[in-house]
């Protein structure tokens, strides 16, 4: 039963990073049938900087959790 989590939370993941590509992918096209190359510009830069934003928002609950577990008392050490 210890792997049903790892398989879980990898699908997870893999279905999320295929939904967020053909979601990219469909607002890059779009932008490309538009108004070409500015428009191209102004998606890729959205892209980054909500990109970037979860990115930074995933490392801080991290933390967060890190640290409120080990306020907890809890063990995080790795085996």
């Amino acid at each position: 039963m210890e792997w049903v989590p790892a398989v879980f939370i990898a699908f997870k993941v893999i279905v999320l990073c295929i939904g967020m590509f053909f979601a990219i992918k469909w607002h890059y096209d779009q932008g490309k049938k538009e108004n070409g190359a500015a428009k191209q510009r102004v998606v890729l830069r959205g892209f980054g900087i909500v990109a970037a934003v979860f990115v930074l928002l995933l490392v801080g609950l991290l933390f967060f959790t890190f640290g409120l577990g080990s306020m907890l008392g809890l063990d995080l050490t790795s085996p």
